[in-house]
């Protein structure tokens, strides 16, 4: 099984899963939308930590970037900002693009722990997917709010927006380190 094989069906496993947990969300009465969007965040954050340890040395960014498009997808329908699966990952690339350099160096960083330093893989790439996820969820929720309010978008809100949710995302990953290991068994 080639490289391509592997990334595609690690993709595909990540979203029969994560479909199973947060299937049709977005209709559930029993919980508000912020509750909603939290769940999907961390739910999201999580299999992202746990794909990103796998061992396929810089295919994170093929692996990640469609599954946390997903995300987006899930997070703009509980907000009721139509878009497709497609879109969505549009969306998250250019939000990536406004948030900075960060994101790319973040991805480098995983591959580089992969391959040149990967005895600090395990300790280091967790905290920094689910961070980096986190931010990104956070960041697309409020573009999406802003976008159906037909309000402007700043690009120094969002930075300051990701900062945050990242370093809170970093600090929820030790809460849910046991979650984290136990999806990475499933992938």
């Amino acid at each position: 099984m080639g490289i391509a094989d592997k990334v595609s069906e690690l993709i595909n496993n990540a979203k029969q899963k994560i479909k199973k947990e947060v299937s049709d969300i977005e209709n559930r009465t029993d919980l508000s939308d912020q509750q909603k969007i939290d769940q999907i965040i961390t739910v999201f954050s999580t299999f992202c930590a746990a794909i990103a340890v796998q061992p396929i040395p810089f295919a994170d960014v093929f692996v990640l970037t469609p599954i946390q498009g997903y995300m987006g997808k899930k997070l703009a329908d509980i907000r009721g900002y139509n878009i497709s699966e497609a879109g969505a990952k549009e969306v998250f690339k250019e939000l990536a693009g406004l948030v900075g350099l960060g994101f790319l160096a973040q991805q480098l960083a995983i591959g580089a722990y992969k391959t040149v330093l990967p005895f600090l893989g395990a300790i280091t790439t967790i905290p920094l997917v689910f961070g980096l996820t986190f931010g990104m969820g956070r960041v697309m929720d409020y573009y999406f709010i802003k976008k159906i309010k037909g309000e402007k978008i700043d690009k120094e809100t969002l930075q300051n927006i990701f900062k945050k949710a990242r370093a809170e995302g970093k600090t929820r990953s030790k809460e849910n380190k046991e979650d984290i290991n136990k999806k990475k068994a499933e992938l």
